[in-house]
């Protein structure tokens, strides 16, 4: 039975990040950033709800600045340079619709490529559920 996604998420390519507390352990907690960020492209890039979103997007940058995103977010040593939320949203029409079958799809690989504990998985998912309001703009 698949489980669905306690939150929305608003992060199809870029996310603002906020900062965490120093003994934070999500970062050692989900393991593999790297291995998640490639997994999770790989569901988007295969999912016939969400895969035209990406249709124009430089595939290797995406997967490049999501693994800076996910190390951010996470609270690793690393420092994500990528465009703004808003930029890189813009005249993409996103909708709540599709933020839902990107968390089930992130949810999925996380799942499916390290095993992350749901638990762990929906700590993650808080830290990215406040930047919704910078991407889905109907």
């Amino acid at each position: 039975m698949k489980r669905l996604a306690i939150l929305s998420l608003p992060f199809l390519l870029g996310f603002a990040a906020p900062a965490f507390s120093a003994d934070d352990n999500l970062y050692q907690d989900l393991g593999g950033i790297n291995k998640i960020a490639d997994a999770s492209v790989d569901v988007y890039l295969a999912d016939p709800r969400i895969k035209d979103i990406f249709s124009e997007s430089n595939i290797d940058r995406l997967r490049a600045e999501l693994k800076d995103q996910f190390c951010v977010i996470a609270g690793g040593p690393c420092r994500y340079t990528g465009h703004s939320m808003e930029a890189a949203h813009k005249g993409l029409h996103l909708t709540n619709a599709n933020f839902n079958a990107l968390v089930e799809d992130l949810q999925s690989a996380m799942e499916s490529c390290c095993n992350i504990p749901f638990a762990t998985q929906n700590r993650f998912l808080a830290r990215l559920a406040p930047m919704q309001h910078q991407v889905v703009t109907r």
